[in-house]
């Protein structure tokens, strides 16, 4: 199988190939990286094609910036792309957070923002894939993932589906919270990509939730996901939510966190990204793959353990600090695991070929299986996963306020992707006025005019 990557330069791509022909060979006999940018095709590319050879695959792994070349003949295409880069995502977070409004890269005006540069990029792909490949299905990571997946499902014209390990990572860490294995337990989860709640979890077939929920206390002792939250009010809701829904349920301290913190995410994301290509570039100058492999993966440990800090608590730079101390890298480039959106992936691909048919957390059309969704709104949910295709598994019943919330987030989704397939600024600001996270039309206005003078030719086709 082929195996093509949109956004194939990205920091996460080595690390991925890395494990996938460490652990399966035999899936993809051609993975090729699509990547635009010479330096990350010199870097991060460099480093995923020289990896494979150091395993004993050379000429599996291709690095390109031919989309035809990447994309015909692909079985499954990987779209993790960040249209604009880093400096893009600084843009959108910093004229949401100059405004005292969430600046984040998924949701609210920055991850809107990236949404109105990105769709039009993924439908080109689109219209590519429809004729170099038009068998195949691809597989979203691309954030605002959800909205992103709308999009392409509603336009894009091939099998398509969104993939996000936040759900399954959050029952992961609920069953070690309770002390059971995972096949142990099991979880109802309902909503959107980044808006999402688990509304049960049985062990053995015994209901703890309202265990989970009455020592939400204890929860947040032992996963720093949920330090932010204020547990009488998940309580109240009577659900328990992902960490993303943090920045509906207390935007006012997240914003402070951030002007604590002295930086956003996509701040501290930009510099750490330029210091890895940097020295990815030294190191294949100074030792070849093995010392380029102990640099990448150093670095790419503190990008991990750095993760939601600032949002989530208002840390300081002492985080980084501290992160940078016990970041342990990896010297071999032998041994590796799958996780994380990349092994969810996976396992959709195993499921759609037969290899290992499974149920999955994914984001797929509702087809009628979520009450007060249409049939073609792209939701976030169970679904049975083999090769006769994606069956989303019908959804549990929300709590009232969460269930208000998702209506009018995928009603800002909808909106937003007609507002990038038509090119109509007007209704790009009204669609924006419909986020729970932005004050209304008048500051939609606004924030739409300054995205477009600060990003240029990224959001021209806005008329």
């Amino acid at each position: 199988m082929k195996l093509a990557i949109l956004g194939g330069g990205g920091v996460r791509m080595p690390a991925f190939v890395r494990a996938v022909l460490s652990t399966r060979a035999d899936t993809f006999s051609q993975i090729c990286l699509l990547e635009p940018n010479q330096l990350r095709r010199d870097t991060t590319g460099r480093l995923a094609v020289e990896l494979a050879a150091a395993l004993g695959h050379p000429g599996v792994v291709s690095v390109t910036a031919d989309p035809a070349e990447a994309l015909t003949g692909a079985d499954f295409v990987f779209s993790a792309l960040r249209v604009g880069g880093d400096a893009a995502r600084v843009i959108d977070e910093q004229v949401a957070l100059r405004r005292g409004l969430v600046g984040q890269e998924t949701t609210g005006p920055g991850g809107f923002a990236m949404a109105m540069r990105t769709i039009p990029v993924v439908l080109s792909y689109c219209e590519l894939l429809r004729e170099l490949a038009p068998d195949v299905t691809l597989i979203n990571f691309t954030n605002p993932a959800g909205l992103i997946t709308q999009a392409i499902a509603s336009h894009g014209g091939v099998r398509a589906v969104g993939v996000c390990d936040t759900p399954g990572g959050t029952i992961e860490h609920l069953c070690h919270f309770l002390g059971v294995e995972r096949d142990q337990a099991q979880a109802d989860y309902a909503g959107l990509n980044h808006l999402g709640w688990i509304t049960s979890l049985r062990v053995d077939g015994a209901e703890r939730i309202g265990e989970v929920l009455a020592g939400f206390e204890k929860l947040q002792e032992s996963d720093n996901r949920y330090a932010a939250f204020d547990p009488e009010m998940i309580r109240r809701v009577g659900a328990l939510p992902t960490e993303y829904v943090y920045y509906f349920y207390d935007p006012l301290r997240y914003v402070r966190g951030v002007a604590q913190a002295g930086s956003s995410r996509g701040e501290d994301v930009l510099a750490l990204n330029d210091e890895l290509l940097a020295g990815l570039a030294s190191a294949f100058g100074q030792g070849g793959v093995r010392q380029a492999w102990t640099t990448y993966s150093r670095l790419l440990a503190v990008r991990r353990d750095t993760y939601m800090r600032t949002d989530m608590q208002g840390a300081s730079g002492q985080d980084e600090a501290r992160a940078r101390r016990f970041a342990e890298p990896e010297t071999s480039p032998a041994a590796a695991a799958v996780g994380g959106y990349e092994g969810l992936a996976l396992r959709v691909i195993d499921g759609l070929t037969g290899v290992a048919p499974s149920e999955c957390i994914v984001n797929v059309r509702s087809e009628g299986t979520v009450a007060g969704m249409a049939a073609d709104d792209v939701v976030e949910t169970s679904a049975a996963i083999s090769p006769v295709g994606i069956t989303p598994r019908p959804s549990p019943e929300l709590p009232r306020s969460a269930r208000a919330l998702v209506l009018q987030v995928k009603e800002y989704e909808r909106t937003a992707v007609d507002a990038a397939v038509s090119g109509d600024a007007q209704l790009a600001a009204v669609a924006l006025a419909q986020h729970p996270l932005v004050p209304g039309i008048t500051a939609a206005r606004e924030l739409v005019a300054e995205y477009r003078e600060l990003h240029g030719p990224l959001l021209a086709y806005l008329t």
